[in-house]
């Protein structure tokens, strides 16, 4: 079944929703025929729900309402299976869009961990493009095959290596590149033979020390247009007479540091 058609039409048997209680409480379910959940005060009969339009309200065998809805990416993502902390909504959008990741386009990827940069990749180049994932832990790779084949669905556009990045990258002419690594700036000097000329490399790191050590080694080996930054996310309660900030906000996850792939190494002007 192809992406989009995942997204539209009826609830569907087997498919996962957000059930959201009147506190707005999330709980991520899977629609399975014949099987009834419990869930708050009562029991929820899954038959019930499937056919329903998305985005319809439910109640429970105790009275309780939940509107039940097909999960967004962004609130897919809190609730994803892993073993391992993912990449929050917010970064994956800078990535995304600074990172000009578009239809089409050949992307590797360097480490997977549950798959949720894989899955807003994969939406993003579309059925033409084709990403590449190294993965240097067998049980990241297969929880990251889980998580795509379940919430995205058939991804013949996706290849999945198991394989250690510092052995060497076999792909040429890349458009982009995406390294969530302690150390992505071992990565550099195969990924400027890699990546095609004015191609886009992303580095995604949690610490200010990281970014220094990665910026400079950047631009030592052959990358320019080099622009590193956060993205801090502040949700609002507007309720009635009450508008205020939460008091809870997603600050500081991660850096996003992006760089073009120079056609000579010699040519960086910033340097």
């Amino acid at each position: 079944m192809s992406e989009p058609n995942r997204n539209r039409g009826p609830l569907r048997p087997d498919e996962d929703v957000l059930l959201i209680d009147r506190k707005s409480r999330e709980y991520l379910r899977k629609l399975q025929p014949g099987k009834s959940i419990h869930l708050r005060s009562g029991n929820l009969a899954m038959d019930e729900i499937i056919g329903l339009p998305d985005c319809s309200r439910v109640e429970n065998s105790g009275g309780e309402s939940f509107l039940v809805v097909r999960p967004t990416y962004a609130g897919l993502i809190p609730h994803l299976p892993r073993k391992a902390q993912v990449i929050y909504p917010k970064d994956v959008g800078l990535i995304l869009t600074w990172g000009d990741i578009f239809p089409g386009a050949r992307v590797l990827e360097v480490g997977t961990g549950p798959g949720a940069m894989t899955i807003a990749v994969l939406r993003a180049i579309g059925p033409t493009g084709h990403l590449y994932s190294y993965e240097l832990r067998e049980d990241f790779a297969t929880m990251a095959r889980g998580n795509v084949a379940r919430f995205f669905g058939d991804a013949p556009q996706w290849s999945l290596k198991l394989a250690d990045i510092s052995d060497g990258i076999e792909e040429t002419e890349l458009d982009r590149m995406i390294i969530d690594l302690p150390e992505p700036w071992r990565v550099l000097p195969d990924a400027w033979k890699a990546i095609a000329p004015g191609g886009v490399l992303v580095a995604y790191v949690p610490t200010v020390l990281q970014v220094k050590h990665f910026v400079d080694r950047a631009r030592a080996e052959g990358f320019a247009v080099v622009e590193a930054m956060e993205n801090l996310l502040r949700h609002w309660h507007v309720e009635g007479q009450s508008v205020r900030p939460e008091h809870r906000m997603v600050a500081h996850t991660g850096f996003v540091i992006t760089s073009r792939r120079l056609a000579d190494r010699g040519s960086d002007g910033e340097r």
